[in-house]
């Protein structure tokens, strides 16, 4: 073996069939590794297969708790693909949702609008809110070079202050002794689809999942995307418009975020409480990455995400599975198809050294 070495070499072209399967793989590595983590952790093999799959996607009642859960991971996975395609990463993805969930909000408690206009008016404020809060790392990073990955950070915690300073103040429901707002008013509350607790938000976030298949895939700004986010140097040499795209772009992912946010605390909260929006950072990036940052594998991604968060939900209410062990899968998940797409890319090859000897009669 001292004859030979191990190379890796770029396939020039990677045919779809490959990608196919190379996906699925996979998905179904990352998926039996975290059923053995499941197995593991004191999850029943017998009931395992009905409260992972059949229970989730194949009942009435957890279906709809899937496609409820399903609408705002939709948006956070838009989020995070409208950002990291261009190589801008936005971890502060719960910041932005929680601002989105305080526009919302303050518009409800002020009254602002008609009442006809008053659930437009306050969705729009939502998405305006988190724009506004993704706007600040991305003014530093344009201005000054400073790294997105420490502002959107430090961010989401000022904004999870902020809403605890709200919670347990000013908005606080005097008739209620925990930490929510009041009530919103039935005008302020997302219609009910008469199936579990599913509004009609899912209407919004399908057609928001087609506006941006389209954006990214079809339009002109897609083409500049990909140049950027390939090579931002050279995209400047050939005249792209890169700071204009770059901000269209970033405050895009916030307005997206931030409408996640109200379309939580008008579908189905129907207040502000101090619980929406955890980990919802990590879920947009597991789902940009598990979709490819394609737009349209979005949706079948954030569905079976949410599949994986009410099946987390039964297990830990009759299992006693802790919360951490639904991220930990969701990690496992993330990983195998971050290493399948890298052998998808890369082949390993075997080749024989040459002598010097050999090298000289070569040349």
């Amino acid at each position: 073996m001292s004859n030979f070495r191990l190379t890796l070499e770029r396939r020039q072209q990677v045919s779809t069939l490959r990608s196919a399967a190379t996906y699925i793989l996979g998905l179904l590595v990352g998926l039996g590794c975290g059923v053995l983590v499941l197995l593991a952790a004191g999850a029943p093999a017998s009931t395992l297969m009905d409260d992972l799959v059949v229970q989730v996607f194949f009942s009435a009642r957890g279906l709809a708790q899937t496609l409820t859960l399903a609408v705002p991971l939709i948006l956070v996975g838009l989020a995070a693909l409208a950002a990291m395609r261009l190589r801008f990463w936005n971890v502060g993805i719960e910041g932005q949702l929680w601002l989105g969930a305080i526009g919302a909000t303050l518009v409800a408690n002020n009254d602002f609008g008609s009442e006809a206009l008053r659930l437009p008016i306050m969705l729009i404020a939502s998405a305006f809110a988190g724009a506004i809060w993704i706007a600040v790392p991305l003014l530093l990073k344009l201005k000054a070079n400073v790294n997105e990955l420490v502002v959107t950070l430090l961010l989401s915690n000022v904004a999870y202050l902020l809403l605890q300073h709200l919670l347990f103040g000013a908005w606080k429901d005097p008739v209620n002794s925990f930490p929510v707002s009041p009530r919103f008013d039935d005008n302020e509350q997302l219609a009910s689809l008469g199936f579990g607790n599913l509004h009609s938000g899912i209407y919004l976030a399908l057609a928001i999942t087609l506006l941006m298949a389209v954006l990214v895939q079809k339009s002109r700004t897609g083409f500049y995307i990909d140049v950027i986010g390939h090579n931002r140097r050279t995209a400047l040499a050939i005249g792209i418009p890169v700071t204009a795209t770059l901000t269209l772009m970033i405050l895009l992912s916030g307005a997206l975020a931030g409408l996640a946010g109200g379309l939580i605390v008008t579908g189905v909260e129907h207040r502000l409480t101090q619980t929406i929006g955890i980990n919802t950072t990590f879920s947009g990036i597991v789902i940009a990455f598990v979709a490819r940052f394609n737009p349209l594998a979005i949706l079948p991604t954030a569905i079976a995400l949410a599949g994986i968060y009410n099946a987390g939900s039964t297990l830990k209410v009759f299992y006693g599975i802790p919360d951490a062990i639904v991220v930990l899968i969701q990690g496992i998940v993330l990983l195998t198809l971050l290493m399948v797409q890298f052998f998808r890319s890369y082949r390993v090859s075997l080749l024989r050294r040459t002598s010097p000897q050999t090298a000289r009669q070569i040349t």
